[in-house]
Formats: structure tokens, C-alpha cells, sequence
């Protein structure tokens, strides 16, 4: 078995196939120089929330060895051969090559950072943030002490997080995002609360705007960013904050086929086309359990559980991937954003009719100390009155409830059974009407409401 790839896919991979036959050969290559690390864990890193980088590493090369699993760091596949079933690789330490032959082939190669075709994106100065490699680099130059004005390219999770962990550093942070409010997962009326707390902590906003062009001084280094109604915003450092795409391009030239999404076409137990070879993580398209769409979603959790999938069925055993809905949350400033399932948009985009439901209510019993505010929106389809979505936004212990809602749309639960919920109650965790429970009652009501027009 070769492993293309030793983090969160790759390495679930290679450990439970490994696990259920103790006598298969197991060969993972990795081109960078960690294994199994949490790269959603990179900001905080930055900021300092984090101490260091071993704390983000999950299992290292040696525990991998350990297990029997024979890790290739530093060491690139740079080709696939199907019919010859081989991997080509070359040494990036030692510039070695050679070819690795293989009966089961696990892809699980992750994404990349998207650069928006644009002058200048190359230069020297401007980073993407994927990698703890990438990560690495990234805080070595902000702590060289010559970075004052940082601009980040893109309003999403990632690009937030990074500003956010430049502005603890306290330096100057500008985002630039094309949408009219940030983290456009999230409907406009919560962005807008999201834009908000950005703002509060003092880092500007440029929305509704593209980028242009990155400039470079005489040394051919980033020094501004130009966007596309012609502002000039001065940079020291640029991050490209812009999300990610699979990187498929060795499954691409092998003859490997992809999906719709432009992820890689995998079954449930997450084999693609061709024969004997599997794939996993960002890499990968999903089925939304709710759309029926094929979508590609870039999250540490799926590529865990997909990885683990792939094992096991290659190891002898039987297990599949379900699918996603669009769980994510992310804590930016004071502020904890959350969403699970479909938004306003997408929900329009899959062709459902739907009713919605905001409430605004607090974290605890009003009248506890500590109790925050928070804000619940509910989506949910006309007439069946089916929990489509749902986003909550608010200060600490809001976020979390999001789970709760997870599970209700996994479960194809209706409003109408959700404001029945037997949730836990106690002034320092809730008021009696939790926000969950006053969202879906109000959420029903729309729907009576809508019935009664029909």
C-alpha cells in the first residue's frame, strides 16, 4: 500500500489499514517535514494563543514508524502509473529519485492555497497559509520585527483567523474581500454582526472590492495591493486568505477522474474509478446530504473520517462516508460564528422554497453573571417545515449550540420536533427558553403562517 500524503487523510489511512492487516507493506510520502498536524490550528500558532509548533502535530514520523507504517519525509511523488502500478518520487532534501510500486494506492495529497490570477502574486512577501510549512515561514517573517502593515487577500475563516493573529501582534491588518460582508458561507444579516466585531478590533475592512494587482518595489518584493476600484493599500506582507482547491493535478495527469466539483470522483467507501486506487481529504468531492450537490469541503474532520474510511476497507473490512452537510465554526475576535447545513442562497441554489426565523437571546439566564448575547437564524422548508439550516453568531458559549442543530438536520428533524427538544436547562449554561428552542418555535410559526397563505 503507497500513501500520497501523511496528514489528517493520509496518515488515518495508512494506521487503519495497517491495523486490520499487521503484514501489509505501508509506504507514506510527505514533501513536507510533519506528519498528521492540525493546519486549522496555524492562526493561533501565529498569534501566539498557541506555544509551539510540536503542539499542533497529532502523531510524528517516529509514531508513524512505530506502527510499522515506513514514512517517506521530505520526499515528493511527482507521477502516477497505472498501468506499470507505480509512483515516481524524488527527494527534496537529497535530490534522489525512484519509483515505488504499488497494489493499493491511497491519494490523499490535501489542497492548495487559491491565488487569484493577478500581477505580482508570486512575488517574494506574499504567502498562503496551508501548510505548517507555509505557517512556518509566515510567523518567522512577522517575528523579524521589519512588518507593520500586513494586508490579507479574502474575507473567509481562514483569512479572518490570520488577521486577526496579525492584530494580536499589533500590527496594521486591512482585509480585502470581493463579498459585501464577510465569510460569505454565512447569510448578510449575520456577516454583518461578523463585520462588526472584525472592525471593533481595529482591523479595516475593503469590501465589495477585488484585487487587482500586487506591486513590487526594486527588489521585486510585495509592497501594496491595488484593487479593483483603485485603491492603493501599502503592504509589508501580503496573505493570501482566498480558501483552497484539491490538488489534483498528479490524479489529473495519471488519468484519474474527477468530479463535477473538480474534486476527486470517489464512492461511498472512497475508491475512485480507477483500480485499486482510493482517495481522501480536501482532495475529494462529498455528496451534501442536503442538496444532493457534489461539493468540496476542506476541513480537518472529513478528511479524519474519510482517511479512516479508506483504511479499513483496504485493511478487509467494510465502512463508508455518508456525507456532509456544511457544519463550521470558527471564533473571530470576541465574536463565535457557527453554521450547519444550507444558507439562504445555497438553500435557493438547490431549488427549495423556505421560510426563516432570527432570534436574538442570551447565552445564560439574563440575569446570571456573564450571560452574552447571542443570535440564532433558522432556515427551514415551506410546509414540511424540515430543518434546512441554521448560523449562530454570538460571545462565549453561543457557538457550540450549532452541534445541536447538526444533528437535527442529519436526522431530516422538523421544527416542530426540534422546539420539543429535551435540552438541558440551568441559569449558568441557558435560560429556560434556550435560543435553539425559541428559534424553532419561531421558525414553526413561519411555517403555520405559510400554510395558512396557501
Amino acid at each position: 500500500m503507497v500513501v500520497i500524503g501523511g496528514d489528517a487523510a493520509g496518515g488515518s489511512a495508512a494506521s487503519q489499514a495497517r491495523k486490520r492487516q499487521p503484514d501489509l507493506d505501508v509506504v507514506m510520502f510527505e514533501r513536507g517535514r510533519a506528519t498528521s498536524y492540525s493546519a486549522c490550528g496555524i492562526p493561533f500558532w501565529i498569534s501566539g494563543a498557541v506555544d509551539s509548533e510540536a503542539d499542533l502535530i497529532a502523531r510524528t514520523p517516529e509514531q508513524h514508524r512505530a506502527n510499522g507504517i515506513d514514512v517517506r519525509m521530505r520526499t515528493e511523488v511527482t507521477g502516477i502509473d497505472l498501468d506499470r502500478r507505480v509512483v515516481h518520487w524524488r527527494g527534496l532534501t537529497d535530490g534522489g529519485s525512484g519509483t515505488e510500486p504499488f497494489d493499493e494506492l491511497v491519494y490523499a495529497t490535501g489542497s492548495v492555497p487559491m491565488r487569484p490570477p493577478v500581477p505580482g502574486v508570486d512575488a517574494a512577501g506574499v504567502y498562503g497559509v496551508q501548510t505548517l510549512d507555509d505557517g512556518a515561514a509566515l510567523r518567522a517573517e512577522l517575528e523579524d520585527g521589519d512588518v507593520q502593515r500586513v494586508v490579507v487577500v479574502g474575507g473567509g475563516y481562514i483569512g479572518l483567523e490570520i488577521a486577526e493573529a496579525c492584530r494580536v501582534r499589533g500590527l496594521d491588518v486591512t482585509v480585502v474581500d470581493m463579498s459585501a460582508t464577510p465569510v460569505g458561507t454565512f447569510d448578510p444579516d449575520v456577516g454583518e454582526h461578523i463585520a462588526d466585531a472584525v472592525r471593533r478590533e481595529g482591523i479595516e475592512l475593503v469590501l465589495s472590492d477585488a484585487v487587482a494587482a500586487v506591486e513590487t518595489d526594486a527588489s521585486g518584493r510585495a509592497c501594496a495591493v491595488v484593487t479593483a476600484s483603485g485603491r492603493e493599500l501599502p503592504a509589508d506582507l501580503v496573505v493570501l486568505g482566498l480558501g483552497v482547491r484539491p490538488a489534483v493535478r498528479l490524479a489529473q495527469e495519471a488519468g484519474i477522474p474527477l468530479g463535477t466539483s473538480g474534486g476527486i470522483a470517489v464512492d461511498v467507501r472512497m475508491r475512485t474509478e480507477a483500480e485499486g486506487v482510493w482517495a481522501a481529504g480536501d482532495c475529494v468531492e462529498s455528496v451534501h446530504r442536503l442538496s444532493g450537490q457534489r461539493v468540496v469541503v476542506a476541513l480537518g474532520t472529513h478528511a479524519n473520517k474519510q482517511g479512516r474510511v479508506a483504511g479499513i476497507n483496504i485493511g478487509g473490512g467494510y465502512a463508508t462516508f455518508p456525507g456532509v452537510i456544511g457544519t463550521a465554526i470558527t471564533r473571530i475576535c470576541e465574536l463565535e460564528a457557527a453554521r450547519t447545513g444550507l444558507s439562504t442562497t445555497e438553500a435557493e441554489a438547490a431549488g427549495f422554497e423556505f421560510v426563516t426565523a432570527v432570534v436574538d437571546s442570551t447565552t445564560k439566564a439574563g440575569y446570571f453573571p456573564g450571560a452574552q448575547p447571542i443570535r440564532l437564524k433558522m432556515i427551514a422548508e415551506r410546509r414540511s417545515g424540515r430543518l434546512l439550516g441554521a448560523q449562530v453568531v454570538g460571545k462565549e458559549a453561543a457557538a457550540k449550540r450549532v452541534d445541536a442543530l447538526a444533528i437535527c438536520i442529519w436526522n431530516e428533524m422538523g421544527v416542530d420536533e426540534i422546539l420539543s427538544l429535551d435540552l438541558s436547562y440551568a441559569p449558568p449554561f441557558a435560560p429556560v427558553w434556550d435560543p435553539v428552542l425559541i428559534a424553532a418555535r419561531k421558525a414553526f410559526e413561519a411555517v403555520e403562517a405559510d400554510v395558512r397563505l396557501l
